[in-house]
């Protein structure tokens, strides 16, 4: 995370938190204000905000609150956003309704070029979180889809980067088919890169390894993995993998010999989302790891989800590595 920090700060980007009227939100803004990871937009009603401020006895006086209701962009923001959505059937009215809503005003702000990426998630659903993303900001040039990671550190543990992985999809495309499956680790191989600073070993994780199983699921895996390799030849990726395989060397001399990524990989990609859940919880409850996410990829501008059950800490980790992403962004 200090790599992360650093390149945060470097980076000086504007980050919109529209739940601000929470405690945590409010704390977390204080501190990523005093550690100079990103310039805080609170984005909420301006009462609410400072009600927060005040139960949480937290200093908010060096971020910038734009309340929808009374703020002289809504107007604008309505008139864009009814442009994006009129194919939809959406009216003007309809339009300066949803800016007035704090998620979708942030978006817009970030949309505009007046902020560089959002972080909700901690009052809201994914749902509600992803929605005004995928409607404003859109997918990225080339991707057809958003997915999401986490980046894990497992304590005490030579595999990896000395610990360090990213999972992905863990938290959003549920049963992704071969192409989205390889556009997911094509999105988490520049995760990997851009973020952690890490040359991606992408392992494409299954019950089989290089044809010891049979079954559509296995099928899957291989047929991502050859689109994958063939639409960026540059980047290590290789499967079918047993996550035995994917990790331990000596393993993966019995299994995969010759495997560019066996026994080496540091990016992990799941068949659909249940083992990808399943897999990062597990390794966060028994191996006591940190599990930052999950993290949105693949969108035009980063936008990315809180767990509901999150504290002021991880909104502060989130906020940096969204400021991270955002450097990424091409305009």
């Amino acid at each position: 995370m200090e790599t992360i920090y650093a390149k945060a700060r470097e980076a000086k980007k504007r980050i919109t938190l529209p739940e601000a009227d929470d405690v945590r939100t409010v704390t977390a803004a204080q501190k990523i204000v005093e550690q100079g990871l990103a310039e805080i937009i609170l984005v909420n009603s301006r009462e609410k905000i400072e009600a927060a401020a005040m139960e949480a006895g937290a200093d908010i006086s060096g971020c910038r609150i734009e309340d929808p209701a009374t703020s002289q962009l809504r107007e604008d923001y309505a008139k864009q956003f009814y442009e994006l959505r009129k194919h939809k059937g959406i009216t003007l009215e309809q339009a300066y309704e949803a800016v007035g809503d704090p998620l979708y005003f942030g978006c817009m702000m970030v949309y505009a070029g007046q902020a560089d990426g959002q972080v909700s998630g901690a009052t809201h659903s994914t749902a509600d979180t992803i929605r005004p993303a995928l409607q404003i900001l859109k997918t990225a040039p080339g991707c057809k889809l958003a997915s999401s990671f986490f980046v894990m550190i497992v304590p005490d543990c030579a595999y990896g980067e000395q610990g360090v992985f990213i999972f992905a999809d863990c938290g959003l495309v549920i049963n992704p088919n071969a192409e989205e499956l390889a556009e997911i680790a094509i999105q988490s191989a520049e995760t990997m890169r851009t973020l952690l600073g890490f040359e991606p070993r992408v392992a494409m994780l299954s019950f089989s390894t290089k044809g010891s199983g049979k079954d559509p699921i296995a099928d899957k895996v291989i047929e991502a993995t050859n689109i994958a390799k063939s639409r960026r030849p540059d980047l290590l990726i290789d499967g079918e993998l047993q996550v035995d395989a994917a990790l331990d060397e000596w393993v993966a001399k019995k299994k995969a010999p010759g495997s560019p990524v066996a026994g080496r990989a540091n990016t992990l990609i799941f068949p659909d989302l249940n083992a990808g859940n399943i897999a990062y919880k597990l390794t966060q409850r028994l191996a006591k790891a940190e599990a930052y996410g999950p993290v949105l990829q693949g969108l035009r501008k980063p936008v990315n989800d809180l767990s509901r059950g999150c504290d002021a800490e991880d909104i502060l980790n989130v906020v940096a590595i969204t400021a991270v992403q955002a450097t990424q962004v091409k305009s």
